[in-house]
């Protein structure tokens, strides 16, 4: 039995669509399917339902889905076991939030590379409801974002969160400590609505019966930097990303009598019977995240001024 086209079948019925099995494997349409009715040809049995255009597995397809699993698997651990695995089964589709982006991810990739030498990277940044999305329809294959994914074959993980703080000039926000009715009078900035950093924010104001200040939704860090050191407002950002920015920029961690709710972290992938490469990074990826936030946690919060920068 050819385990290309078994894994062909997998994929297909993992992801519920032949296209983005397809797009999964790097092949056309055509060839999938053909790898699909090549195997229901041996088997001699049809495994998919044809008869309308709605993707649905027979009887016997349902019960060879899980034989394909563990013939996938075997694969893996006889490679494992005998040979290595080869450059495509270490590619490694990934999706990230800007704040992972700005934090962890750069030594954690460092890391991968160093363990996995012909481990690939295919990077894409983008919000949390659309990495989710692109996780579930199977373009990629681990995401990194501030809710879990959820679908058949998804598992997700909680990292550590990461601690939120405001974020200002260091010249222009001198002062030692701000109260929410200081910060209630200045322009604030976070992320896109919806979002729990913004979700969290009003929260906070609500909670203290101050009336809700004006908030800004931008979905770039880069951008809310831009407009911090401009003057513009005040932002709200992952400690570790203010801290490692304010080495080379004008910020400064304002000290703010009242906290904001830390930035919980996910790492969401798909089961993979053929690679382990996955369950490796997101074990790497754990342990990054928890090692940022445990040094965040421990570092004091100081008041702002240049030295506040370093």
């Amino acid at each position: 039995m050819n385990l290309r086209f078994v894994e062909a079948f997998y994929w297909a019925v993992s992801l519920k669509s032949v296209t983005r099995a397809s797009e999964k494997l790097f092949i056309t349409q055509s060839a999938l399917s053909s790898r699909i009715a090549a195997l229901e040809e041996e088997l001699g049995v049809s495994l998919l339902d044809r008869r309308d255009k709605q993707f649905r597995l027979t009887i016997v397809g349902t019960r060879f889905f899980g034989f394909a699993q563990r013939l996938l698997e075997m694969q893996r651990q006889i490679k494992a076991e005998l040979g290595s695995d080869t450059a495509r089964e270490l590619l490694l589709r990934i999706g990230a939030i800007e704040s992972v982006v700005h934090s962890w991810l750069t030594d954690w990739l460092q890391r991968m590379r160093a363990h996995h030498p012909a481990f690939e990277l295919e990077l894409t940044v983008e919000t949390t409801p659309l990495l989710v999305e692109q996780l579930r329809r199977g373009t990629l294959d681990l995401v990194f974002a501030a809710l879990p994914a959820g679908g058949d074959g998804v598992r997700t993980r909680a990292l550590a969160p990461m601690e939120m703080v405001f974020v200002g000039h260091s010249v222009l926000h001198p002062r030692r400590r701000y109260s929410l009715e200081d910060l209630a009078r200045l322009e604030l900035l976070t992320f896109q609505r919806a979002s729990q950093p913004y979700v969290s924010l009003l929260d906070l104001f609500s909670a203290a019966g101050i009336e809700a200040p004006r908030v800004h939704a931008i979905s770039s860090i880069s951008a809310m930097v831009q407009l911090v050191e401009s003057g513009f407002g005040i932002a709200t950002l992952p400690r570790v990303v203010a801290e490692r920015l304010a080495q080379r920029q004008p910020l400064c961690v304002l000290k703010v009598t009242q906290p904001l709710a830390a930035l919980p972290m996910h790492a969401s992938y798909r089961d993979d019977p053929t690679s382990q490469i996955t369950l490796a990074a997101v074990e790497a990826a754990a342990g990054f995240a928890g090692v940022k936030a445990a040094r965040s946690a421990a570092r004091p919060v100081r008041p702002s001024s240049k030295k506040s920068m370093s």
